[in-house]
């Protein structure tokens, strides 16, 4: 390691310290502080994000030129890119956490024991929550809110290109909690290009008690490598449409194109359509040519290739791969039974779903495809924590232990048990 590089890593490590140290102090007084407090901190949080409009985009302009420089691909400079719309709908984000339960404080349970024991499980914030994420800073919003609403402090590490938005929108976030009375360090973000602060944070396991790492595959593998505290895993959104035998073919044709097309380089973008053998095949044509004349790359088996010449030879890779493009495999399967093997097999675990008008072959997809989120006659678009109407989202967990799917306000929460006595002894 060259001098320059071991003083970055150090002044990296010591940077993450010192954030990390103000985090641990702000949640314990974020942990007690009243929902009034915090919904106010996330209404002005809202007004400083709108107020700092023309600041966000000019910023923006230079993560883009940042972006543009990298060679990062249209989708991705899409997922970067902010304009009035996408700022409107960070600050409305904001204001959605304000509007949802506070779940801190919350009984979840609560029994009395033969000896008058009264029992309750209680939720109670994480602590210190570290993100990592790629693009997006839309993402800062989003997690600074959702942290703050369940009484947690957040550190935020946002990609290398998207460094000026995020630190705008860090700024506004900060002065809605200084409005609110709250400490700014409940919302901070690491200032700095250097990747060494990524391991510098999966190294605090003392000061960061949750890592939820967004991004790309080699990010999360990286995470889940190196982080010596609990992971949120967000693994690859590999999202599959399966279009049945039965299905509706309108359905069919507007669900498969606005899975593939409506923003490809979101997780919750197909990657793979599936098709019954016994689907009329003039509807599988419909929605080839829907793809193809919208620009839309396909890669398909024989079988569909067959259908259409536009259609390239699919790879062993290609079911693999999660393209966040224009670019969607397609494959004919044989039922209902195929589809699911195919998913289990290839997917991600993240979200699926089947076209169908057969109610059997819909609750066999259902119960049988291993994903967080599954869905019937609806686009994978739609995962998304605020369309399932929980504010906004911290990430698509994939694992199964504490929280999967869209994580919110409750996932980032645990619980503790309050017992209430009356001098009980054990015997």
């Amino acid at each position: 390691m060259s001098t320059a590089t071991a003083l970055q890593t150090e002044d990296a490590t010591e940077q993450v310290r010192a954030l990390a140290e103000a985090a641990r102090a702000a949640s314990h007084e974020l942990a007690l502080a009243q929902t009034g407090a915090k919904n106010d901190a996330l209404i002005a949080g809202a007004a400083a994000v709108r107020a700092a409009e023309a600041e966000l985009l000019e910023a923006n302009a230079k993560d883009v030129a940042f972006g543009q420089e990298k060679n990062l691909s249209p989708a991705m400079i899409d997922r970067l890119k902010l304009d009035e719309g996408r700022i409107e709908a960070m600050a409305a984000g904001l204001e959605a956490v304000a509007g949802l339960a506070d779940p801190v404080g919350e009984v979840m349970a609560s029994w009395e024991r033969p000896n008058g024991l009264r029992i309750e499980r209680v939720r109670v914030p994480l602590g210190v929550i570290g993100v990592i994420y790629e693009s997006r800073p839309n993402v800062t919003a989003d997690a600074g809110g959702l942290c703050l609403k369940s009484g947690n402090a957040s550190i935020l590490r946002g990609g290398s290109e998207s460094i000026h938005s995020s630190g705008v929108i860090t700024d506004c976030l900060q002065r809605g909690l200084e409005d609110a009375g709250l400490p700014r360090a409940a919302i901070q973000m690491v200032p700095t290009r250097d990747r060494a602060a990524v391991g510098a944070m999966l190294a605090r396991a003392d000061l960061i008690d949750v890592i939820v790492p967004r991004g790309g595959k080699s990010l999360i593998e990286r995470v889940m490598n190196e982080a010596r505290m609990p992971v949120f895993a967000h693994l690859e959104g590999l999202c599959h449409v399966y279009v049945d035998a039965a299905a509706d073919p309108e359905k069919a044709r507007a669900i498969a194109f606005n899975a593939k097309m409506r923003r490809t380089g979101i997780c919750g973008a197909a990657e793979t359509l599936l098709i019954d053998r016994q689907a009329d095949t003039g509807v599988l044509q419909s929605i080839l040519s829907d793809l193809a004349e919208e620009g839309c790359e396909l890669r398909g088996d024989e079988d569909v290739r067959a259908l259409d010449g536009r259609v390239a030879a699919a790879s062993e890779d290609d079911w693999y791969t999660e393209y966040l493009d224009t670019i969607l495999s397609v494959r004919i399967v044989d039922g209902v039974e195929a589809a699911i093997d195919h998913i289990n097999h290839y997917g991600s675990h993240h979200t699926d779903s089947i076209v169908t008008e057969n109610p059997d072959v819909a609750r066999r997809f259902l119960a049988e495809v291993d994903s967080a989120i599954v869905m019937h006659n609806a686009s994978t678009q739609f995962a998304d924590g605020g369309e399932f109407g929980m504010g906004a989202e911290i990430g698509i967990s994939t694992g199964r232990m504490h929280a999967r799917g869209p994580v919110g306000t409750e996932q980032l929460t645990s619980f503790k048990y309050v017992v209430r006595g009356d001098g009980q002894i054990r015997p």
